[in-house]
């Protein structure tokens, strides 16, 4: 067990934070790239995220570097991280989720394809999707426990030219591979505006997603109600509109936050969080936090429970259904209906109860059950992301 008080966030996409992600939550979210030398790096920035002196008189871009070099400075190679054992175990045993963002290049990059190459484009982030198959095959990383996801126009075309076999979808709105964060934010801002909760739905459907990448604006209070159209929401009217539109379709939550992390899981909804401090267990909405919603899942009794506790005894009663509520993996026959059907019933989930439970029978949750994931493992933290020691 850990020791909470001694607990400090390792930086983003080390294998240090997502072992801790993978083991506090219901599994990871992180990134990854094609090095010059067609190896997988986890690493979410374009340019290599060092202090500038490590970078002179050598390449900008992540992709024009070699794996061995990269790791060389303390990054993490994808395969590194699939052999890790506590990862693996949770991976494989536990059926913690791996929520894998592929990034693309700068168009100027060697690999970028330029501003217009859209096939290029298309081939680079099938190279990713075949790269990282082939090893998660080769490591028996399980299907159901797994998904690609990308800022890119082209991911229909993309997954098609990998032929993958796991789940997939576009993040929207459409962030492009250049700019500041400024100029990013203004580009997607008008995406955001125009395209409500249902047309998004709706266009994942079209291009044949496997779950909706959702941003949390959709959700906030301050700007769920700026795109056109009704607004969705997590009680209420909006609540029983995103029922209704989504109709079951996984939906996972970008960056999520403490204030609505509760309500969020609660609409059957899935978080990724940057907020990974073990000694996070009252939410500031007044709620105990429970971190594994989906791998460790409570019963609606158990959740009225957790809603009806005192901040003073919220450990206590934290540390008790702990103790007494099983994994997914550990639950039986009787446990897993009693959840798939008040699931089903609240969220108004498609399929019969048979059907849902016959797609997870093994250690993995149902694909739609809501889980709180750790964003780049625990969480994203400040530029440069290393410092590596200089020679």
């Amino acid at each position: 067990m850990e020791d909470v008080e001694a607990w400090a966030q390792a930086p983003e996409n080390t294998l240090e934070s997502l072992r801790h992600g993978i083991v506090h939550f219901d599994g990871i979210e992180f990134d990854i790239r094609v090095t010059a030398d067609r190896q997988l790096v986890v690493h979410h920035d374009r340019d290599v995220s060092v202090p500038k002196g490590h970078l002179s008189n050598k390449p900008l871009w992540v992709e024009e570097w070699t794996l061995d070099d990269l790791v060389g400075l303390g990054f993490l190679a994808f395969e590194d991280l699939l052999d890790d054992a506590k990862v693996q175990r949770q991976w494989v045993e536990n059926g913690k989720m791996g929520c894998i963002e592929i990034k693309r290049p700068h168009p100027k990059a060697a690999s970028g394809g330029g501003y217009l190459g859209r096939q290029r484009h298309n081939e680079h982030i099938a190279l990713a999707m075949r790269l990282a198959e082939d090893a998660m095959e080769q490591r028996a990383i399980p299907v159901e426990n797994t998904v690609f996801y990308s800022f890119h126009k082209g991911m229909p075309e993309s997954a098609a030219l990998a032929g993958t076999s796991r789940p997939w979808a576009a993040l929207i709105p459409y962030i492009p591979p250049y700019g500041n964060r400024t100029t990013q934010r203004l580009q997607a801002f008008p995406q955001y505006l125009t395209t409500p909760f249902r047309r998004l739905v709706r266009r994942h459907e079209q291009q044949g997603s496997s779950m909706l990448p959702c941003a949390v604006e959709y959700f906030h209070s301050r700007t769920r109600h700026l795109s056109v159209g009704r607004a969705v929401g997590l009680q209420g009217g909006g609540r029983q509109r995103l029922d209704r539109h989504r109709n079951g379709m996984a939906t996972y939550v970008w960056p999520t936050r403490p204030q609505i992390e509760h309500d969020l899981l609660r609409a059957g909804l899935t978080g990724l969080t940057d907020h990974a401090d073990p000694a996070l267990t009252w939410l500031p909405s007044g709620h105990p936090r429970w971190n594994q919603p989906g791998t460790r899942p409570l019963d609606d009794e158990q959740w009225r429970r957790l809603a009806s506790v005192e901040h003073d005894d919220h450990q206590t009663v934290l540390a008790e259904l702990q103790n007494e509520t099983p994994t997914w993996a550990e639950a039986d026959v009787a446990r897993r209906r009693q959840l798939v059907e008040e699931w089903r019933s609240a969220w108004s989930w498609s399929g019969s109860v048979e059907s849902i439970l016959t797609s997870a029978n093994g250690t993995t949750p149902p694909w739609s059950a809501p889980r709180l994931i750790g964003h780049r493992g625990s969480g994203k933290t400040s530029r440069p992301v290393l410092h590596p020691q200089s020679r």
